[in-house]
Formats: C-alpha cells, sequence, structure tokens
C-alpha cells in the first residue's frame, strides 16, 4: 500500500498524508460477510457497495491504484454511518471505524466535495464546533428564532422553501432549546454524605445547549451517590463530530483543550452523559498518539473516561426507592454498545427503579439513524432507518423509550412523531433523578 497519489499528474488516487489508512488494518478483512446483516444500511438497500465489507474493497482499490476517487466512491463511503456494528460482528477484528475516520479524513484533504458543502463544512465543523463561546451565540440566535414565533411564522407562510433542501432539513431537525444552558465554568457539585469520588464532567456542545435539565440531573445523580463534579471551565466540544467528518486535524485542537481542562482537575475519573461523546474521548490516545506533547496526556485521560452509566453501576450506585410506574424501552446507542461495549450498565439502572417494567424492542441494536450530522447530510437513509426504529419501539408499547445520546433522543423523537406513536423519549439518568427525587427524606 502507498501513501502517496498514484496516477496521472493531478489525479487524485491512492490515500495521501499521514492519517491514510493503514495497510495493517485494510488487509485484515478476509472477505467472510459477517459484517452484511450487522449493517444498516445494507439491510435497508441490500446493495454490497452499502456494507463494510464493500467500502473496505473500494478502499482497498483507492489504495492499491485500482480506482480513482469520485463522487460516487465518496457517496458511499459518506452513507455510512459509523455504528461500528460491524465491528462487533467481524471475527478478524478489522477496525472499521478507525479506517473509515481515516479514509474520509484523506478525502477531505485531497477530494474536492461540491462549494455548498465545503461552505458548510468550514462553517459548522471549524467555525462553530470548535469555538464555545460561538457556539453559544449561535444557540442564542436559534432560542430567539424558536421563542419569538419567527420560526413558526416561516413555517405557516412555507418561507422555508425558499431555503436549500439541507438547511430546511436542518430546522426540522433543530429541537427546542433548552430554557437557560447548562455552562462550564468551574463550578463544583459538592457530593451528599461521604465523598466516594471526584470527577470531571463533560458539559459537551449539544448537550448543554438542548438538553441541560438532563446535564443538570446527571450532576444530581452523581452527588446523591457520594461524588463529587466538577464541570471544568474551559472546556468545549469532545470533537467526535469532527473526527467522523474527517476533520481530524480541528478534532485534534478540541482533544487538547478538553485533556488540559480535565487533568488540571486531578479527578478520578473524567464522565459523559453523551454515548458519542464517551466514545471518542476513549479513543483521543488514537487520535493524538503522534503528538508528541499530547500523546501521553491523551492516554491518562482516554483511560480515565467513563460513560455515567457504567460509572453508577460500578460504584455501585444507591437504588432509589420511589418508584415509577411505567412500561420502559431501552434504546442501545451504537457508540455506547458498539464501541464501548457498555449494554448492561443502563439497564441495571433501570431495573433498579421500583415499579418500572423494563422490556426489549426488536432489532435492538440496529442504528436509529441520527449518526451525529447525518441526519442532515444523509436525509434520505436516516429517516427510513428512523422510521424502522420507530417501528420497532412501537411493538415494544412502552409508555418511555430510555437512552444514553443526545442524537439518538432527538432522532427517535421525531420518527416517533412521524408515524404518529404516542410515547415519550427520555435519558435513563433523567429516569434514576425523577426516582430520587421522590424518595422520602429521612
Amino acid at each position: 500500500m502507498t501513501n502517496k497519489p498514484v496516477g496521472p499528474p493531478g489525479a487524485f488516487q491512492g490515500f495521501a498524508g499521514p492519517d491514510a489508512p493503514q495497510e495493517q488494518d485494510l488487509y485484515k478483512c478476509v472477505h467472510c460477510g459477517f459484517c452484511l446483516n450487522a449493517c444498516p444500511t445494507y439491510l435497508e438497500t441490500g446493495l454490497e457497495a452499502e456494507s463494510p465489507r464493500g467500502r473496505l474493497a473500494l478502499m482497498k482499490a483507492v489504495a492499491e491504484g485500482r480506482l480513482q476517487i469520485t463522487a460516487q466512491v465518496v457517496g458511499h463511503w459518506d452513507l455510512c454511518l459509523q455504528c461500528r456494528a460491524c465491528e462487533i460482528a467481524c471475527p478478524s477484528g478489522v477496525p472499521y471505524g478507525r479506517l473509515m475516520e481515516a479514509t474520509r479524513t484523506s478525502v477531505q484533504h485531497g477530494f474536492k466535495r461540491p462549494i455548498g458543502e465545503r461552505i458548510g463544512r468550514a462553517l459548522g465543523y471549524r467555525g462553530t464546533l470548535t469555538n464555545p463561546r460561538r457556539l453559544r451565540t449561535l444557540a442564542r440566535v436559534l432560542k430567539l428564532y424558536q421563542k419569538t414565533g419567527i420560526r413558526s411564522l416561516a413555517t405557516s407562510t412555507r418561507l422555508l422553501r425558499l431555503l436549500p433542501g439541507r438547511l430546511q432539513q436542518l430546522d426540522k431537525n433543530i429541537p427546542n432549546l433548552s430554557q437557560r444552558f447548562f455552562q462550564a465554568r468551574g463550578q463544583v457539585i459538592r457530593a451528599q454524605g461521604r465523598r466516594r469520588a471526584r470527577v470531571a464532567l463533560l458539559a459537551g456542545c449539544v448537550m448543554p445547549l438542548m438538553h441541560a435539565d438532563t446535564m443538570e440531573a446527571t450532576a444530581r445523580v452523581l452527588a446523591r451517590n457520594g461524588v463529587e463534579v466538577v464541570v471544568t471551565a474551559g472546556q468545549g466540544c469532545c470533537g467526535a463530530l469532527n473526527a467522523h467528518a474527517g476533520e481530524r486535524d480541528s478534532a485534534r485542537t478540541m482533544a487538547r483543550r478538553n485533556i488540559d481542562s480535565f487533568l488540571q482537575a486531578k479527578p478520578d475519573a473524567v464522565i459523559t452523559a453523551s454515548a458519542g461523546c464517551g466514545a471518542t474521548m476513549k479513543e483521543y490516545d488514537e487520535l493524538l498518539h503522534a503528538d508528541d506533547e499530547y500523546a501521553e496526556k491523551a492516554a491518562q485521560v482516554s483511560s480515565m473516561v467513563r460513560d455515567v452509566h457504567e460509572f453508577l453501576a460500578d460504584l455501585p450506585f444507591i437504588q432509589p426507592d420511589s418508584p415509577i410506574e411505567q412500561r420502559v424501552v431501552y434504546q442501545d446507542a451504537c457508540h455506547l454498545a458498539n464501541v464501548q461495549k457498555i449494554a448492561e450498565a443502563p439497564r441495571t439502572l433501570l431495573r433498579s427503579i421500583p415499579g418500572l417494567q423494563l422490556v426489549e424492542m426488536p432489532e435492538p441494536d440496529v442504528c436509529c439513524g441520527s449518526a451525529g450530522a447525518y441526519s442532515i447530510t444523509q436525509k434520505e437513509m436516516s429517516e427510513r432507518l428512523g422510521k424502522r426504529k420507530a417501528r420497532n419501539i412501537q411493538a415494544a408499547r412502552p409508555d418511555t423509550v430510555a437512552t444514553g445520546n443526545p442524537g439518538c433522543k432527538m432522532q427517535m423523537e421525531n420518527a416517533l412523531r412521524a408515524i404518529g406513536a404516542d410515547c415519550q423519549v427520555k435519558y435513563v439518568i433523567d429516569l434514576l433523578d425523577q426516582a430520587y427525587q421522590g424518595e422520602t427524606k429521612p
């Protein structure tokens, strides 16, 4: 395999740069096909090119100079959700997530996307997500747009139809923003009773703006279990969306900022309340392995990152005595189940709540179609997978769907609304917090 372009001068063939897919990873695939029925896009299309095996074949063809990177080839890679269900099914240990991120990074450096996509990437990934202050400013503008009635006016007068399709989809997918945002200012939430641990809590980007109540519930639940929580100043977005999209340079910048912020607090663990964030932060060591200054610090932080469900189950947590009489189905977020290998801990928390009946849905391991920005960039496939998930949820007849990831929550709310299902979506932590809040005080 070569890391240099192959072919006529000016043609982008092969993979270039230090982030190119590695040969030892790429050639682990033995073409067995076990990944096919684990892949959501293959299940929906039945097309080999929309399967992990097919996408790996395209990577190999490009790496060997047999195929140029064209818009059609990039389209097959872009349709991948990076849910990484194929990694669970693969008997050969192909690190598909790492390969896809490396491939998209090489594409980003050497393939010229349409002008609209390039502008969107510059504004979104590099202009907004990397700057917490700019992101909060944008959120305030969006909140005014929602609260003042401008959004309702634009919808009722069909003005939104004048916007490009992806902007219309973005408006459709944005939920109501939190009444007040959850900000990382270095605040400390004291442990209740004897202190059992001290943790740094990732606020992130989406959660504090759209699900601030859940961030506050997370801090309360940890404190209730004797954990001192530090919401460190100087932190920002974890970099997951950027890394998945091939924007690894900006993802590294974001990772370094978070590493510095967390290590200053000297915590016993770094807690995430979002599955996607936790998965990326547990792989900071891979992202920064070639950085002489940060490689060791990245490995240290990666080893300290714990998903909040995982952390509570291992403490162990205090079981609530206040009941919640609901039938609940738990939705496995892909980056929690497939990447972090955490499936039982959230269920353990839910089963601990008196009166709560935990049930399972059909096809629990098929992605809901959220996948970060996927619902905007791949609207049709995202909606197909969302409806598939919503119908499977409906088949379980729950009162509530519990999840552990913001993208999943928003996707399922939209999909359930689209099929007319009468079902609410909540975080597991929200339900546990509700049970704690209902306890009889001694």
